[in-house]
This record gives structure tokens, sequence and C-alpha cells, in this order.
């Protein structure tokens, strides 16, 4: 025999169940349109935000541009955007900017705030191979040293086996140096002029 004879139990057993289940699962389905609207509401909050955030920047950099000694609109924009990846090229580019004035140690804060507080991995990896080339010429060698240890995209290698040369070159360690310039040759599809120049200068030096 069926579980439902007749139309009436059919009735009756549709209206038990709502009894007992209707309001969940009403609030369940408000729930999940309410969710829904509510993610699409937040996608378009992000892009507003980001967009903000991008002009935002924009008339930072102009400003830095118009007066390059000024650093306060750029460091500004930073520090109320910390979390976002624009405040992590502005970083880089106050970087630059201080490199160019030769201070380098507000170059080194920059680019230690930057790798510091990206996510993305290749632009980390930049903040860490320029923060490198930074201490080096502030003769922080270990740091120096140990800043290129973090990086871990082989896209980037080459580029810090050619700085870890720059700095062995400073502490006279010429074999070291050669045999890290070497490496990065075998690393770069490019151009490789200057990594040959510091091969070669370290050659004459070495035979001298």
């Amino acid at each position: 025999m069926d579980q439902f004879a007749t139309e009436e139990e059919q009735i009756e057993a549709v209206k038990k169940f709502w009894k007992e289940n209707g309001i969940p699962i009403i609030v369940g389905a408000a729930l999940g349109l309410g969710g829904l609207w509510g993610w699409r509401f937040y996608n378009e909050q992000q892009l507003l935000s980001q967009e903000q955030t991008s002009e935002a920047y924009t008339v930072a950099i102009e400003k830095l541009a118009e007066n390059q000694a000024d650093f306060t609109p750029v460091q500004g924009f930073i520090d109320t955007n910390n979390e976002s990846v624009y405040a992590v090229m502005a970083a880089l580019q106050l970087a630059k900017e201080a490199v160019e004035r030769k201070d380098l140690a507000e170059a080194e804060k920059q680019l230690s705030w930057a790798s510091s507080n990206v996510v993305e991995a290749s632009l980390k990896d930049l903040s860490l191979v320029r923060l490198a080339r930074v201490q080096s010429e502030l003769e922080k060698y270990d740091a120096a040293m140990q800043t290129l240890e973090k990086v871990v995209s082989e896209s980037f290698q080459a580029q810090v086996l050619s700085v870890k040369g720059d700095v062995l070159v400073k502490q006279e360690q010429y074999a070291a140096a050669q045999e890290s310039y070497s490496k990065a040759m075998e690393l770069t599809d490019g151009n490789q002029s200057l990594l040959q120049m510091k091969i070669d200068h370290l050659n004459a030096k070495v035979s001298s």
C-alpha cells in the first residue's frame, strides 16, 4: 500500500510538513537571496573603493611630480591606504625618488615597508631586490644578503645573483663574486653586457 493512499492523506502530510519546516525554509530562502544581494553589493562596493583608491593614488603621484622634495602627499596616501597594493606602489615610487636625491635611509624605510606589506609575489620580490641594493649601498652587507634570501620567484634569480655579486665585490670576495655573476649570466635571457662588464672588471682586478 502506498504511503499516501488518498489525496486527503497527501494534503495532510503537506500541511504537517509546512507546519514543521515552513518557517526554516522561508528564512533560509530569504537568507540565501539576501546573501546573493549582499555579495553583489560587496563586489560593487569593493570596485568603487578600488576606483577611489586608484584616483587618490594618481593625485598623490601627480603632487610628487610637481614637487619631488615633498613626500607628504604620497606618505599620507600610504598611511591612509596601507592595505592596498596602491600603497605599495606609492612606497616604491618614494623609494625611487629618495635614491635619486641620495637619501638612502628613506629609501630603505620605504622598501622595507613595501616588502613587508605586499602579498603579490612578483611585487614583493621586486621590493626585496631593490631593498638589498640600497642596503648594499648603506654597507649593510649581511642585511642585504638576508634580504636576497627572501626572494622566491624564479624570474628574479638572475637579479638576485647579480646583486649578491655586487655585495661580494664590496666585501672584496672577488672569486665568490665572479661565481655569482657567472650564474646570473646563465639565467639571463636578455642583455648580458652589464654582467659581462662586471666579470671583465673582476678578471682584471684579480689578475693585476
